[in-house]
């Protein structure tokens, strides 16, 4: 056995068709085990819809010459097998194929039961095949199983091949979490043939541009190509002013609340958010870590035009923020939106808009440094010192949300201090460059049990905290990209042990809980009842701290 197929027989031990379903990298088919357990459904992925909306067959079975239902009895990367007389596979992204696992399939019947209730039935034979069209219509023909079994085989025995060889303890989630990867990857038809790795093809069908990061620097130990493709999608569609958009998705992008869809709109309303209706557009982008991606995809592989033009378009974003973020004129900007912030639900959102925070901060004080430290490499000729001269600026502002009493970084929502204890306040640790005695006590913080020590891990609002949840998204359960940040930043600050200790406890985070979940629940270590799963920048980044910890 090739090591490629070893990965992929790793892999498909955690593809169980409940959190993490049968598709193909490029396809936007899915196949999940049927809800009566009996066989599976299909469904498409698409952009702000729900799964229930994208309903091709409700189920799929598969039945023996004696009538007999046949059970799933095995998931690859390439195949589903039932029973040991069929498999399912992908003759191409948009069409299943099913036939015998040996010979013919004689006395052997196909079973499909559409949304409108209708059943039918159609025999194996030598092979089937089932078209999905884009209104989700299906029609059936026949075609060469066999070969579109060996084509299937070939797309993931390529996609594994690249997958990084880790720690033995940690090789197998690392198969998996490579499968996340190539599995999220779609096509965005306005774009050509680009090639995006979207959050989950369960309910984020679009390349976000924070997720664009964090899911490029896990790729670039495997795929650098495929990693600089996320950054140059996430980079190509800058606003006038130079702000980067949320969201580029196969419709357009989403640069300002007045792109947001009638969902998100309608869940705004829901939990009476002041900005579901905002009187003028607001701008709706992603924190400031591009320099920081560019230069971790950069490490791997180098690509000094590629490197050129991307820096240009980032330098742009940074001045965007300085001009058109700074929202009371102070010379810190701030978040106008939660959605800006990638902690949409975090209770420093609780108050007043717009909201200076210590995470932004820190984020436009690294990239100041990182840009200067990359232009220096790619663009000599170019002066940096204003990129350096604004990032001792933004980094005296940021000390001035340091609250000594409490021992903590504040948020300012309108102006008014923000009291809840988040992961927020320990970015700071991300410039490197804090006075010893306040790298001392995030240091404590850390490590305070009472706080963000937890056994599973460090949440996202201290558990000490009154706005504390371990199950509600960003007021308490651990999430991995939070969670790598802080490690970098111990890592920056001089606490190199704490940092790796932080990895490994991140680590031992997803395999415990089965998988790269969007987020977990800092007490049991499982996903938490409302996240995602198979979850790209949880898979990424679970690949590049198994990298380093390797």
């Amino acid at each position: 056995m090739t090591d490629a197929a070893r990965l992929a027989v790793l892999a498909g031990r955690h593809l169980d068709l409940v959190t993490a379903p049968f598709t193909l990298p490029r396809s936007r088919v899915l196949v999940f085990r049927a809800d009566d357990g009996e066989g599976v459904r299909v469904h498409t992925s698409e952009y702000e819809r729900r799964l229930s909306e994208c309903r091709v067959l409700d189920a799929l079975t598969v039945v023996d010459a004696a009538g007999e239902v046949l059970p799933v009895t095995g998931v690859h990367p390439a195949r589903v097998t039932f029973g040991d007389v069929a498999t399912l596979t992908f003759a191409d992204p948009s069409t299943l194929s099913l036939g015998p696992s040996t010979g013919s399939g004689a006395g052997v019947r196909v079973r499909l039961r559409r949304p409108d209730g209708r059943v039918e039935e159609h025999p194996l034979g030598d092979g089937i095949r089932l078209r999905i069209a884009a209104d989700r219509s299906v029609s059936i023909e026949s075609g060469d199983h066999s070969a579109a079994l060996a084509a299937s085989d070939e797309i993931w025995a390529d996609w594994f091949a690249k997958c990084p060889t880790v720690r033995d303890d940690l090789q197998e989630m690392t198969a998996f979490c490579w499968w996340v990867l190539g599995a999220n990857i779609v096509e965005l038809p306005s774009l050509g043939d680009a090639r995006a790795i979207v959050p989950s093809k369960i309910g984020y069908v679009g390349l976000w541009q924070w997720d664009a990061y964090f899911i490029a620097v896990g790729l670039r130990h495997g795929d650098p190509e495929l990693a600089r493709e996320q950054l140059d999608i996430a980079f190509r569609f800058p606003q006038p002013d130079g702000q980067l958009p949320d969201v580029v998705h196969e419709l357009g992008v989403l640069a300002t609340s007045d792109d947001l869809p009638d969902s998100d709109r309608d869940n705004l309303r829901r939990a009476g958010s002041q900005i579901a209706d905002p009187g003028a557009p607001v701008p709706l982008t992603k924190p400031p870590l591009a320099a920081w991606a560019l230069r971790k995809v950069l490490e791997v592989e180098d690509a000094p035009e590629y490197a050129r033009t991307q820096l240009g378009r980032i330098v742009r974003s940074q001045d965007w923020w300085f001009a058109g973020s700074d929202l009371d004129h102070d010379g810190m900007p701030e978040y106008g939106h939660p959605y800006s912030s990638g902690l949409d639900d975090s209770p420093i959102f609780d108050g007043p808009l717009p909201t200076a925070a210590p995470d932004l901060g820190a984020y436009l004080v690294r990239q100041d440094l990182e840009i200067a430290a990359l232009l220096e490499r790619y663009e000599p000729d170019v002066d940096v010192v204003r990129f350096r001269e604004r990032a001792a600026t933004t980094q005296e502002l940021l000390l001035r949300m340091w609250d000594d009493e409490r021992g903590r970084f504040l948020a300012f929502g309108g102006g008014e201090p923000q009291l809840s204890d988040t992961v927020v306040g320990l970015m700071p640790l991300l410039t490197g460059t804090l006075p010893e005695p306040i790298a001392e006590t995030l240091l404590a913080a850390v490590g305070d049990p009472s706080r963000f020590a937890l056994p599973w891990g460090l949440p996202t609002v201290a558990a000490s905290d009154p706005d504390f949840s371990d199950e509600r998204m960003w007021r308490g359960p651990v999430w991995v990209n939070t969670s790598m940040l802080i490690a970098e930043g111990l890592e920056a600050s001089g606490y190199a042990e704490r940092a790796r200790e932080l990895r490994e406890q991140t680590v031992r985070l997803v395999i415990h809980g089965g998988g790269p979940h969007e987020y977990f629940n800092p007490h049991t270590g499982f996903k938490a009842g409302r996240a995602t799963t198979a979850f790209g920048w949880s898979a990424a980044l679970f690949i590049d701290l198994a990298v380093t910890l390797s």
